[in-house]
């Protein structure tokens, strides 16, 4: 059983977001046994350091990380079907629906977010510390605007990541295709820096990484923009403008739609000219608002975000009837 029905996975993906909303990551649970992220970046960390070798040239350290990503992906598929196969009994659709929602981090954005607007709001550094395993941006250099405007972008771009692209290839592809994803998706995490060290290895890993999150990229914009238009202080035109005008025009093929979604619903800027350790980073702004920004906004966004992801959950619950 490689594909359930569409009703049938429907029900399993939205009992998986029910699941991940309520539960979230239990530590105590993975205290005992492993994440399967964990586990699976033990996979590409192993992967990785017995192929990517300082004496290979770039292109046998391409085709070696290309190699490797798609033997991954493959037997990670292919364990997703033995185990849709395994669960093919009655009820077993809750040990899917159990399984599906460890791979879902819609409840675990939301915490990490709303702890860096409440360490924020004490105006201790603990706002810095609390941004470092939310984004992969040096803090020092980031005041309260540039914490606030650092923690919408990564609520806008994981939106997609962590809970509309799971969600859409697991409709796709069934319970293994959202596997797979989650391969890709950590895969790129791990690997997709441009780095001496990565840039030609995970060059592969972060191309594929693009393609897969396309089309949810896209559908997470359309999400806030939907979602915006149940809030009194946002707005669904700006939203729709700003991923008109600017989301093409980010460094990244798709975190620039639901970052636009944001900043053009909530009247504000994001992204743009940054500073780090490198220097200055010139970008795209998206939005054209305000661009000093307070806690006030994170709050403001974590609404929009909460009803964005409602609404997943809802068109989730229609495919289900």
């Amino acid at each position: 059983m490689i594909f359930e029905n569409t009703e049938t996975l429907a029900f399993v993906l939205l009992l998986a977001v029910l699941l991940d909303g309520i539960f979230a990551d239990p530590p105590c649970l993975y205290r005992i046994i492993p994440h399967p992220i964990a586990l699976l970046g033990r996979g590409i960390g192993w992967f990785e350091g017995q192929l990517n070798r300082d004496s290979h040239t770039s292109s046998v350290k391409f085709l070696l990380g290309m190699g490797a990503s798609l033997a991954l992906i493959v037997l990670v598929f292919l364990f997703g079907w033995l185990l849709m196969d395994l669960l093919d009994f009655p009820g077993g659709w809750i040990v899917e629906a159990l399984m599906v929602s460890t791979l879902l981090a819609g409840r675990g954005l939301y915490d990490q977010v709303a702890a860096c607007a409440d360490a924020l709001k004490t105006g201790s550094a603990a706002g810095r510390e609390a941004l470092v395993s939310l984004v992969g941006r040096d803090p020092r250099f980031l005041d309260e605007s540039g914490i606030a405007k650092a923690a919408i972008e990564s609520l806008g771009e994981n939106f997609s990541d962590a809970v509309v692209a799971p969600l859409f290839w697991g409709i796709l592809l069934g319970i293994p295709g959202l596997l797979a994803y989650k391969a890709i998706n950590t895969l790129d995490s791990m690997l997709g820096y441009v780095s001496s060290r990565y840039f030609w290895f995970g060059k592969f890993a972060a191309r594929l990484d693009d393609v897969a999150n396309f089309i949810p990229a896209r559908l997470s914009a359309l999400l806030v923009c939907l979602a915006a238009m149940t809030m009194t202080k946002t707005s669904w035109r700006g939203a729709l403008s700003a991923v008109v005008r600017d989301a093409h025009r980010h460094t990244s093929w798709n975190a620039g739609y639901p970052e636009a979604a944001f900043a053009g619903a909530m009247h504000i800027a994001i992204a743009g000219p940054r500073r780090s350790t490198g220097g200055e980073h010139h970008a795209a702004w998206m939005g054209k608002g305000r661009t000093n920004l307070t806690t006030a906004d994170i709050r403001i966004s974590l609404r929009l975000y909460l009803r964005a992801w409602i609404l997943a959950g809802g068109m989730l619950g229609f495919l289900a009837l």
